[in-house]
């Protein structure tokens, strides 16, 4: 096996890792987040439904003169608040295959700031 090959197992490997923890149901719907070097995407999710109910990435928003961070912070706060106006209150936090801090815990904050529990 190639090396980009042995990457990409050990990926899909920490990521079932932290679903097989993770169940995202009506009650309490799994906000997932999804970093790329240069956007991040985050969506919460009944699994049980199989439907995404609210979705928020960094390319709607106007981000201009802001860190990466702050962008991550602010996409938390909107997640919340448009799950907010859905009813949600709670959720659990998927990872994915990203380790908690940076921006990743960035939009943890944000949506705790933004009223959603975790």
């Amino acid at each position: 096996m190639n090396k980009a090959k042995l990457k990409q197992a050990a990926k899909q490997r920490r990521v079932r890792r932290v679903r097989s923890k993770i169940k995202g149901t009506a009650d309490c719907p799994r906000l997932t987040v999804r970093r790329s070097l240069k956007h991040i995407y985050v969506q919460v999710i009944d699994d049980v439904a199989g439907k995404t109910l609210t979705a928020v990435s960094d390319s709607e928003m106007e981000t201009k003169n802001l860190s990466k961070l702050e962008v991550a912070a602010l996409i938390g706060k909107t997640v919340a608040e448009k799950a907010k106006a859905k009813g949600i209150a709670s959720v659990v936090f998927d990872r994915r295959d990203k380790r908690y801090h940076g921006r990743i815990k960035a939009v943890a904050e944000g949506a705790r700031e933004g009223g959603l529990k975790f």
